[in-house]
C-alpha cells in the first residue's frame, strides 16, 4: 500500500468528516437552540465524553475508509506499472500481459488503459519485427550485395596477409629460436634476454595476426546454425590461441539474417579480446527465452573503462553497438581495469514463433 496515498486521503476525508459534523453542531446550537455548546462538550455517556467519542469514530472510520480506498486505487495501477516496466526491458511476451485483470478500477470501467498497453505492446512487438526484417535484408549494389563486396574484399586482404605478413612472422619466430639454441651458457645474459624479448614481441604479433584473420576471414555460418557455427569458431581457435575457452551454447531458433548478425557480432568480440584483453580465459554463453536472445563474451583481461573507449570510439565496439542497434537490440559492457570485460547482448524475438521454427 502507498502510505502517502492513504493519508493523502485519510486527512482529506477527515477534514472533510469533521467539517461536517462542526456545521450540524452549529446548526443545532445556534439556528434550533438544542443545546449549549458547553451542554454538548459536557455531555458524557457511559462516563464517556460524547464530543471525544464523535471524534474517534469519525478517525477510525476516516482511516479505514481511506485504507479501502486506496488499495482500490493502487491495484489497477500498480499492474499498469508493472506492465510498462516490462515493456521497457523488451519482455514483451511475459506472463503479465496475458493474465486476466482481477480487480477493475472504479474510475475506469472499461479498462481502457488496459487494452492501450496491449495495443502498444503490439505495435513495438510489431517494430522490433520490421526493424531485424530491414536489418537482414540484402543491400544491392549493383549485381552483388553490400555483404558480399564487404566479406569478398576482406577474404582478399585475408589472404595477402596470411601468404605474406603471417608466413614471414612464422620464419621470423623461427629463426629466433634456432639462434636462441646456439646460444651457448657462456654468452651475454643480456643477449639472451633481449633475444626472449624478441620472441615474446614476435608471439604477440602473431597473436594479433591470428585475430586480424578471424575478423577478416571469418568461419561462414552458410548451412549452419548459429550454435554450430560458434562452436566451430571456437572449437577452431583452441587450436591457434593459448587462451582457455568456455562455452554453454543453446540452440536458437531466429531469422537467417539476424543469426548472421550475432555471428559476425561474437567474431567482432572474440577478435577484440584477443587483439587487447590480454586475457588467459574467455567465456561464451548463447541462450534463448520468450523474450529475447541473450550473448554473453566474457574475458578475464585487462579492461578498461567504457566510457573512455567510447569517447575515442574504437572501432570494434562501435561495429558491436551498430548491428545490435539495428536489431533492436541492446548492448551492455561492464569492464573495469584488471578485472576483466563482460559484453552482455540482447535481442529481441520477433514473434513467439521464433523459438519453435528454425531459419536454415
Amino acid at each position: 500500500m502507498n502510505l502517502r496515498l492513504w493519508f493523502h486521503i485519510f486527512l482529506t476525508q477527515l477534514v472533510f468528516t469533521v467539517s461536517i459534523l462542526c456545521v450540524c453542531i452549529g446548526l443545532a446550537i445556534y439556528a434550533f437552540d438544542c443545546f449549549t455548546l458547553t451542554e454538548f462538550i459536557a455531555f458524557k455517556v457511559f462516563d464517556l465524553n460524547v464530543f471525544g467519542l464523535m471524534l474517534a469514530a469519525l478517525i477510525a472510520i476516516s482511516a479505514i475508509y481511506s485504507f479501502l480506498l486506496s488499495i482500490q486505487l493502487m491495484t489497477p495501477y500498480e499492474e499498469l506499472r508493472a506492465k510498462i516496466n516490462w515493456l521497457a526491458l523488451g519482455k514483451y511476451h511475459h506472463a503479465i500481459f496475458n493474465r486476466p485483470t482481477d480487480r477493475h478500477s472504479w474510475y475506469e470501467p472499461y479498462d481502457s488503459l488496459q487494452e492501450e498497453i496491449l495495443e502498444l505492446r503490439d505495435k513495438m512487438l510489431q517494430y522490433s519485427k520490421d526493424l531485424q526484417e530491414l536489418s537482414a535484408a540484402p543491400i544491392f549494389v549493383g549485381e552483388e550485395t553490400r555483404e558480399e563486396i564487404v566479406e569478398h574484399e576482406r577474404h582478399r586482404i585475408a589472404r595477402e596477409l596470411h601468404d605474406s605478413v603471417s608466413q614471414q612472422l612464422f620464419a621470423a619466430t623461427m629463426m629466433i629460436s634456432a639462434v636462441h639454441e646456439q646460444l651457448g651458457q657462456d654468452d651475454s645474459n643480456t643477449m639472451l634476454s633481449q633475444i626472449s624479448l624478441i620472441e615474446e614481441v614476435i608471439g604477440n604479433a602473431q597473436t594479433e595476426m591470428r585475430a586480424l584473420l578471424l575478423h577478416l576471414r571469418p568461419v561462414e555460418l552458410s548451412n549452419k546454425s548459429l550454435k554450430e557455427g560458434i562452436e566451430q569458431l571456437l572449437v577452431e581457435l583452441q587450436t591457434k590461441v593459448p587462451l582457455e575457452i568456455h562455452w554453454e551454447l543453446d540452440n536458437v531458433r531466429l531469422e537467417t539474417g539476424i543469426e548472421d548478425h550475432l555471428f559476425r557480432i561474437c567474431q567482432e568480440a572474440i577478435s577484440n579480446t584477443l587483439r587487447h584483453a590480454k586475457a588467459q580465459s574467455m567465456e561464451v554463453y548463447l541462450s534463448q527465452n520468450l523474450d529475447a536472445v541473450h550473448l554473453k563474451i566474457r574475458d578475464d583481461g585487462q579492461g578498461f573503462d567504457p566510457e573512455a573507449n567510447h569517447q575515442h570510439g574504437r572501432y570494434g565496439l562501435m561495429n558491436i553497438k551498430e548491428r545490435v542497434t539495428n536489431m533492436g537490440g541492446t548492448l551492455k559492457i561492464i569492464s573495469r581495469k584488471q578485472q576483466g570485460t563482460v559484453i552482455d547482448i540482447s535481442v529481441p524475438n520477433s514473434s513467439k514463433e521464433s523459438q519453435s521454427g528454425g531459419s536454415r
